[in-house]
C-alpha cells in the first residue's frame, strides 16, 4: 500500500483552512477590541450637574484621548483585515463545487443491473468492446476526447468484465472495492497549487521563517519584557524604584506630591525642549501670594525648597504643574493649561504604587498621606485647603465668607447641616455666588456619597466568643447619607445585626442575595422577587478638574495608635449590596450597607483597642475615624462562660410568654416561686431571714399550709 500526498488542485479545501486559521486569530482580537472600546464608566451612575469651569473642554478632550489610546490603531486594522479575509473565504467556499468521489462499480460501467446473469454480462462486454475498442472508436473533438481517454475507458470496461467473471479479480473487488486489490490513499494538502509550484517554494520558506522565526518571538518578547517593565500597579518599574527612594516614615501630603513628580512617565510627556518651555512662568504663578495660603499653589516652605532644589527637567516641570493644578492656577497659555491637567492622572496612577510601598512598611502616617494625596489630586485641591472647594463655583472668597475668623475649615457636611437661609446668607452676594450658582452647589452636595458609620464590631461566624488565632470578621454597618439630607429615617436595630446564615441557606452561604418576599399567589404560596447578584456601584466621582472618570473607593483598615502602625491592612470597597440612590439618581435610599473584612485574631487572649479608619479616596473630609475593641477570650474561659449561660436558663414564670404557651398546650403552668419577707429587726437578723426566705422560695415541694402561712406573713408585714 502506498500513500500519495497531493496538493489541492481543484481549489476546494484551502479556503476552509484559511478561514479556520483566520477565525482562530480574529475572534480573540475582536473580543479585546470590543472590551477596550467599551467604556466601563458608561454603565456607572453619575452625579447630575451642569457645572462647567473655564477649562472643561480641555479636561474632556484629555478624557477622550485616553479612551482612544486604549483602542490601539493596529488592533482595529488587524480585526478589519481578519473579517474581510473570512468573508472572502466564505464566498469561495459557497461558490466552489466540491469534487465528488464515485465508488468504482463494474455494473455501472457495463450498464447492467446487479442481478444480471453471466450470459448478460458477456453480451454487454462484447457490445461495448465493439463500440469502444481503440481500434474502432475515434476521438470526438466536440467532447475534447483524446486517444488516451479512449484507452482508459476501454481499460475500465475490461476491468469491469474481469471483476464479474474472473474469480480472483472478483474476490479483490468484493474485499477491497477494486479489481486490482488493496489500494493506497492520498492526502490532499489544503494549499493552492500556485503557492507550492516550482519556483515558489523559496517564498513559502521565507514566509514561514518571517512568521515563526521573527514575528512570533518578537511578539512574545515584547509581551514578556512589557510585563517586566511595569509593576503590578501598572507603573514603570523605574518609577516604582524612584518612589521607593522618596519614601519617608513621616511624609505628609505635600511630600507625597513631591515624590509623585519623580515618575519616569513624565519623560515621555516633556521630551526635549518641552521640559523647560514655560517652566519659569508656571513657577512664578504658583509661588505668588495666595488668598487662603501664603503661596498661591498651596505649597509649604518645605515643598517650595524641594521644588527649587530640583534641576531643570521633566521632574521639575511635572512638580510645578502639579502644584499649579492643585492650586487651580491660571497659566494663560493653552499648551501649559493642557499639560497642567495631563499630569494629574499620571500622578494619581503613580500614587497607587506609593500606597503599595507604604503598605509594605505598615506605617500609618505614610499610608494616610497617600490616601489624602489621592483625594487632593481627584478634587484639584492643595493640602490643608477647605473641603468646600469641592463644590461647584466655590472660590477662596466664598470659603472665607463661610469660615469667617475660624482657623478650622468648615467641611461640606457641617455647611450643609445649617439651615438653607443661613447658608444662602453666607455665600450669596456680590463677589460671591449668584442664586443659580448656589442652587447648583447645593444640588451637587446632596448627591455626594458620604458613608456614615453606624456601628462597627468583631465576630466569628457561628461562634459566641473570639478565640486566639481564629478567623475574625470586622463588620462595619453604615449608610450613605449625602450632606444636607432631610428626613433621614431612624436606624432599625435589626439592620445593625449580622445574622449568621442557616446551614441549609445555600444563597447566603454562596454569597448570593437573599430573595425578598413580595406577596403570595392564588394558592397562598409565597412569591419572591427575582434576586440580583449584581453589585451596586457608587456614582462616579464629582471631579470636574480631573481628566479621567474615577469610581470612588472606600478603604477600611485598623491601626495601632500607640505604635503608629497598621494592624490590619486595608480592605477596599467600590461596590455595595444595596442601592445608594433611587432610580432618579438624586434621592438617597438610606439603605444600611454592610462592609466586612476578615483577618486572623491575635494569638494571645486580651483586649485589643484599634483605631478603625474608613477613608474615601475621592472626596476630602468624608473619612471616618473611631476606636474599636477586639476581645479575645481564652478557649477554657470561653467554654466556662458558655456553660454558665446554659445553667442560667431557668423555668419560665407563670405570666411569662413561655408559661402562657405551656398552658395553651394543655399543661399546667409552672408553679410560681414564693418569697417570704419578714420585718427587719437588725442587720444581722435580716441576713439570716433572707437566707431562710431563699430556701423556702426555691423549695418547690412545700405543702399548702406553708404556702398559706407565707401569704399571711406577707400580708402582716
Amino acid at each position: 500500500m502506498s500513500t500519495d500526498y497531493a496538493y489541492d488542485e481543484e481549489g476546494y479545501l484551502w479556503p476552509f483552512f484559511v478561514f479556520t486559521l483566520t477565525l482562530i486569530i480574529t475572534l480573540p482580537l475582536t473580543y479585546i477590541l470590543v472590551k477596550r472600546s467599551r467604556d466601563p464608566a458608561a454603565s456607572f451612575p453619575r452625579i447630575q450637574t451642569n457645572f462647567k469651569h473655564k477649562h472643561s473642554d480641555v479636561v474632556e478632550s484629555l478624557r477622550k484621548k485616553e479612551k482612544r489610546k486604549d483602542r490601539k490603531l493596529w488592533l482595529i486594522f488587524a480585526v478589519a483585515i481578519g473579517w474581510v479575509v473570512m468573508g472572502y473565504m466564505l464566498v469561495l467556499i459557497q461558490n466552489t463545487e466540491a469534487p465528488t468521489q464515485q465508488l468504482w462499480n463494474p455494473y455501472d460501467i457495463l450498464g447492467i443491473s446487479e442481478s444480471a446473469t453471466e450470459k448478460q454480462i458477456k453480451r454487454a462486454f462484447r457490445d461495448m468492446s465493439l463500440k469502444y475498442h481503440p481500434d474502432k472508436a475515434k476521438p470526438d473533438p466536440a467532447k475534447n476526447e483524446t486517444l488516451e481517454d479512449l484507452n482508459n475507458r476501454y481499460v475500465e470496461i475490461s476491468k469491469a468484465h474481469q471483476a464479474l467473471t474472473d474469480e480472483e479479480v472478483r474476490n479483490n473487488y468484493i474485499q477491497f472495492g477494486n479489481p486490482d486489490g488493496k489500494q493506497g490513499y492520498s492526502i490532499n494538502i489544503a494549499l493552492p497549487k500556485a503557492i507550492v509550484s516550482d519556483g515558489n517554494g523559496k517564498y513559502v520558506v521565507l514566509l514561514y521563517s518571517a512568521l515563526f522565526g521573527i514575528l512570533l518571538p518578537y511578539l512574545v518578547g515584547s509581551w514578556w519584557y512589557g510585563t517586566l517593565r511595569r509593576s503590578k500597579e501598572g507603573v514603570l518599574m523605574e518609577s516604582a524604584n524612584r518612589l521607593f527612594r522618596e519614601y519617608r516614615d513621616n511624609i505628609d501630603e505635600g511630600g507625597v506630591i513631591g515624590a509623585l513628580s519623580t515618575g519616569q512617565e513624565y519623560d515621555e510627556l516633556f521630551k526635549g525642549d518641552k521640559a523647560d518651555s514655560g517652566l519659569s512662568k508656571v513657577e512664578s504663578r504658583i509661588l505668588a501670594e495666595g488668598e487662603l495660603s501664603p503661596l498661591a499653589g498651596g505649597l509649604s516652605v518645605k515643598d517650595k525648597e524641594k521644588l527649587e532644589d530640583l534641576e531643570s527637567g521633566p521632574q521639575r516641570k511635572a512638580l510645578a504643574l502639579l502644584w499649579a493644578y492643585l492650586g487651580r492656577i491660571e497659566l494663560d497659555d493653552p499648551i501649559l493649561e493642557k499639560a497642567k491637567f495631563a499630569v494629574a492622572p499620571i500622578a494619581e496612577a503613580l500614587n497607587k504604587s506609593f500606597t503599595a510601598i507604604s503598605l509594605a512598611y505598615m506605617n500609618t502616617a505614610p499610608l494616610l498621606s497617600s490616601y489624602y494625596a489621592s483625594q487632593l489630586l481627584i478634587q484639584a485641591l492643595p493640602p490643608k485647603s477647605s473641603p468646600l472647594l469641592q463644590l461647584p463655583y466655590f472660590t477662596p472668597a466664598t470659603v472665607k465668607a463661610v469660615d469667617g475668623d475660624s482657623k478650622v475649615h468648615t467641611n461640606v457636611q457641617d455647611f450643609m447641616d445649617r439651615p438653607d437661609a443661613k447658608r444662602r446668607s453666607l455665600v450669596v452676594g456680590k463677589g460671591l455666588l449668584t442664586d443659580e450658582q448656589y442652587r447648583e452647589a447645593v444640588t451637587v452636595a446632596k448627591q455626594l456619597p458620604f458613608f456614615r458609620v453606624a456601628k462597627a464590631y468583631f465576630k466569628v461566624t457561628g461562634e459566641k466568643f473570639i478565640l486566639p488565632s481564629s478567623l475574625v470578621t470586622l463588620v462595619v454597618k453604615g449608610r450613605f447619607v449625602p450632606p444636607g439630607s432631610e428626613n433621614v429615617p431612624e436606624i432599625e436595630p435589626l439592620d445593625l445585626e449580622d445574622i449568621d446564615p442557616a446551614e441549609d441557606d445555600l444563597d447566603a452561604i454562596l454569597g448570593r442575595k437573599a430573595k425578598k418576599q413580595i406577596g403570595k399567589d392564588e394558592k397562598r404560596r409565597p412569591v419572591f422577587e427575582a434576586g440580583s447578584d449584581e453589585p451596586i456601584s457608587a456614582p462616579l466621582a464629582a471631579s470636574p478638574y480631573f481628566a479621567r472618570d474615577h469610581s470612588p473607593r472606600w478603604h477600611v483598615f485598623l491601626t495601632d495608635s500607640k505604635q503608629g502602625r497598621v494592624a490590619v491592612p486595608p480592605f477596599t470597597f467600590a461596590q455595595f449590596d444595596k442601592p445608594i440612590f433611587e432610580a432618579d439618581g438624586k434621592t438617597p435610599t438610606f439603605a444600611m450597607q454592610t462592609l466586612k473584612a476578615q483577618f486572623q485574631a491575635p494569638p494571645q487572649a486580651g483586649h485589643y483597642t484599634f483605631v478603625m479608619h474608613v477613608v474615601c479616596d475621592s472626596y476630602v473630609g468624608f473619612d471616618t475615624k473611631m476606636e474599636v475593641t477586639l476581645i479575645v477570650e481564652e478557649a477554657s474561659k470561653a467554654a466556662e462562660m458558655e456553660e454558665v449561660v446554659e445553667d442560667e436558663i431557668s423555668e419560665p414564670e407563670e405570666d411569662s410568654i413561655a408559661g402562657i404557651m405551656h398552658a395553651a398546650k394543655g399543661g399546667a403552668p409552672p408553679k410560681p416561686k414564693k418569697k417570704v419577707v419578714k420585718a427587719k429587726e437588725s442587720d444581722e437578723e435580716e441576713g439570716e431571714e433572707e437566707d431562710s426566705d431563699e430556701e423556702s422560695g426555691t423549695d418547690e415541694e412545700s405543702d399548702d399550709t406553708s404556702d398559706t402561712n407565707t401569704d399571711t406573713e406577707e400580708e402582716d408585714n
